[in-house]
């Protein structure tokens, strides 16, 4: 066996066994087939000396009869010399260099200024992405508004409003779920406030930045269809009519409901909405977190569906305000809030705070303190109190995993070869 300390000069006999002729005549004939090794070419070298098996450096094997002079074969000895690539004091049989790919040490514009504007403070980061949010939802909703009235029904139907609305509110969700938890709507963040999940300060940045994005949400809504709006009303902003374009902006009554039907409209719409949300963000329920928008969407399509005829369904304190808001700025004057005198506007911003709350609490006492907790989290508790008798043990929270993504470091990229 060889070793890495051979010397310069070390060598090694091979024998063939007297009589093998054809071993010798296959040895030749490999040998021979070989094409001359390249000194310069480690990969030539490493093919005549493959590791474990010098090569061999000069050949005498197989001396004819006539030049040994014997009449039969005899032991011939071939002398076989360590190549310099199985020298550890100049080994050149080795892998190529390691090869840099550059589209793994660059990255695209998107990461590379990401560490420059993503924004530290948490709170400040959750209320922006409420605001765009809020905004997407209602711009994305009142365009099918627009849609429906601007046509007068010929390019929609009612159905494509409940369905359009669900899945403009589905993407809101997927978008601001991870950062804010999507509120979008001030009567979630206020049931949220009740039960303890958030503090008045957040509570109130999230409003301020949900009636915000809603306004902007409007402005577009009216970008987008100010030529057919102008066309549809003859440039005669209107509340009531056959004209009337503010519907597409904020809810109005229908002519049969009256107020007290109202008031009980929007708290019953809404106690509808938050009891599902309170069921589907319930952990206790187990719905994955990538299927949470989709069932939120379902559950506006459905009021959408069936309690939409009283007043359109604004159950957004928020969705409703800040358009109307926009409306009086944009031209149909001080009747979008003295519209009844006065009897219709303030319900879509105060019941549905009020029915938002009865829907989650109801859930709770009627579902969600009823549902038994998951196994391992029981078992995980059951094992903190049997070592912890006492209540001495700090309260253990799970901290949010973030992705690899986010984590900064100061060290240099390491460039692994290229497989």
């Amino acid at each position: 066996m060889l070793s890495d300390n051979s010397s310069e000069n070390s060598s090694i006999s091979f024998r063939f066994p007297a009589g093998d002729q054809e071993s010798r005549k296959s040895v030749e004939f490999s040998i021979s087939s070989l094409p001359k090794p390249d000194m310069q070419n480690p990969f030539s070298l490493a093919l005549h000396s493959p590791p474990g098996s010098p090569p061999i450096q000069k050949s005498q094997i197989g001396e004819s009869e006539e030049e040994n002079g014997e009449g039969e074969m005899g032991l011939n000895t071939t002398t076989l010399e360590i190549a310099p690539s199985q020298k550890s004091s100049n080994h050149t049989n080795r892998p190529p260099p390691f090869e840099v790919d550059d589209l793994t040490t660059k990255m695209n514009v998107v990461d590379r200024i990401r560490s420059k504007f993503n924004i530290g403070n948490e709170l400040v980061r959750a209320s922006l992405a409420e605001m765009f949010c809020t905004g997407f939802l209602v711009f994305g909703g009142e365009c099918v508004n627009a849609q429906f009235i601007l046509s007068q029904r010929k390019n929609d139907e009612w159905v494509c409003i409940a369905v359009g609305w669900g899945l403009v509110l589905m993407f809101a969700v997927l978008m601001g779920s991870r950062i804010s938890g999507a509120h979008l709507n001030p009567a979630v963040s206020f049931f949220q406030l009740t039960q303890g999940k958030i503090n008045a300060v957040r509570f109130i940045l999230f409003v301020i930045a949900q009636n915000i994005g809603a306004f902007l949400g409007a402005l577009f809504t009216f970008i987008v269809y100010y030529d057919a709006i102008n066309a549809f009303d003859k440039g005669e902003r209107s509340v009531t009519g056959p004209t009337a374009t503010a519907a597409i902006f904020a809810t109005y009554p229908g002519a049969h409901l009256g107020t007290f039907n109202a008031i009980t409209d929007q708290i019953i719409g809404t106690a509808v909405l938050c009891m599902g949300v309170a069921a589907i963000v319930d952990r206790r329920n187990r719905i994955p977190p990538f299927l949470q928008p989709a069932w939120i969407a379902a559950l506006l399509s459905f009021i959408g569906m069936a309690l939409s005829l009283n007043a359109g369904y604004a159950i957004n304190p928020a969705r409703d305000f800040g358009p109307r808001l926009f409306t009086l700025f944009a031209g149909y004057g001080w009747r979008v809030f003295s519209y009844r005198n006065y009897k219709w506007f303030w319900i879509p911003i105060i019941c549905p705070m009020i029915g938002g709350v009865l829907g989650a609490w109801m859930y709770e006492f009627f579902i969600g303190f009823h549902i038994p907790d998951d196994p391992e989290t029981t078992y995980i508790h059951k094992i903190l109190d049997d070592r912890n008798p006492d209540g001495q043990l700090r309260e253990v929270h799970v901290i949010e995993k973030k992705p690899i993504s986010e984590i900064h470091t100061e060290e240099e990229t390491i460039a692994y070869r290229n497989m």
